[in-house]
């Protein structure tokens, strides 16, 4: 319970905080790798531990990307995207062993199964939402053998592989992997084979709800949220309103055709929430900027005590770990590190404290 709360940021809009606006047809897939290495570096000052490498058609590869950017920092982890269907699983160890190793076990690995059945039909994907998870599941089960260090076979309803090995090991043993989705699926998957599950939040009472059976397996749950925090209340809540002012009905139009073509539960769970009048979930959680943005706008809003004592809140529901945005990402990267950051450690001192 004394656990030590942990934070990740995601890069993927380093340098351009208006990306997730743009029609992805549209979208640049060249990487500012100025603008990502600063908000690298900016988080190992800022008490982040792993920085999100995303992956699609509009991104760079997020291995090769980890690559570039670990060798160009010193501490900062790397959470590398991977989709099962795109690669080996065998290959995918392989690779991710040499990284790690070139890195000193600074990676790990975020399991997604994908939400856009179109965009995976273009990699040559055409697996229905089930089905991509049974298939996770079996691509981790390959990769887990692996790790092990010894020759095995699999034989499975996605994979074969005989005598599979891989000769370079990850340094440490194996990575930590976390998986997303808030499906049933997904909270299955993340019980047989993730250290961690990724979701997008709810109140903390409902996630406390949602959350005890998996925290019964010993898997942990982690919150997907943007952060919008001000030295007050009201600057939170302008900052906030001021953030969609630039975007216009072609920008709304953009997210409702992602919103129809998507079959994943989560992501369409949070557009629904998004379309209601009140766009306040509870008094700090907001949905306003999701119908411009997508599902990962929905935001913590609030003064630097307001977030702090969210959090532990949402630590006291169950939840060990986050994974933010911002918008601008190191401006609200820098908010946290210097003032929201030292308010949670001084809680864990003291409820450290309090246990002894």
């Amino acid at each position: 319970m004394n656990q030590a709360l942990r934070f990740h940021w995601s890069l993927s809009q380093a340098g351009n905080s208006r990306r997730r606006s743009i029609d992805p047809k549209k979208m640049s897939g060249l990487p500012s790798l100025e603008a990502q290495e600063a908000l690298c570096r900016k988080a190992e000052s800022c008490g982040i531990e792993t920085m999100l490498m995303a992956i699609g058609f509009t991104r760079p590869d997020p291995l090769l990307l980890a690559t570039s950017l670990g060798l160009r920092t010193k501490s900062i982890g790397f959470m590398v995207a991977c989709r099962a269907g795109l690669v080996s699983p065998t290959l995918f160890t392989q690779q991710l062993n040499t990284l790690s190793q070139l890195l000193l076990g600074r990676i790990c690995i975020n399991m997604v199964s994908g939400h856009t059945p179109g965009e995976l039909r273009g990699y040559g994907d055409f697996q229905d939402h089930d089905a991509r998870y049974r298939r996770t599941a079996e691509f981790l089960a390959v990769c887990r053998g692996l790790w092990r260090q010894k020759p095995f076979d699999y034989h499975g309803e996605f994979y074969r592989v005989e005598q599979a090995r891989v000769h370079t090991p990850f340094h440490g043993g194996a990575p930590e992997i976390f998986v997303g989705g808030n499906s049933e699926e997904a909270f299955q998957l993340a019980a047989e084979h993730a250290d961690c599950l990724w979701r997008f939040p709810d109140a903390p009472e409902v996630i406390a709800a949602e959350s005890a059976p998996l925290l019964r397996t010993g898997t942990q749950v982690g919150l997907l949220v943007s952060l919008i925090a001000r030295p007050t209340r009201e600057q939170a809540h302008a900052a906030a309103r001021a953030s969609i002012k630039p975007f216009s009905e072609e920008t709304l139009a953009v997210h409702r055709n992602f919103a129809n073509k998507s079959d994943a539960r989560g992501f369409r769970s949070v557009y629904r929430r998004a379309e209601h009048a009140d766009a306040w979930i509870t008094p700090t959680l907001w949905t306003g900027a999701v119908p411009y943005l997508g599902a990962p706008a929905i935001a913590l809003v609030g003064s630097y005590d307001d977030i702090a004592r969210d959090l532990w809140e949402y630590r006291e529901a169950g939840v060990r770990q986050f994974l933010f945005m911002g918008r601008p990402d190191i401006e609200e990267m820098d908010r946290f590190g210097r003032q929201i950051l030292p308010r949670i450690r001084a809680r864990e001192r003291v409820s450290a404290g309090g246990a002894a």
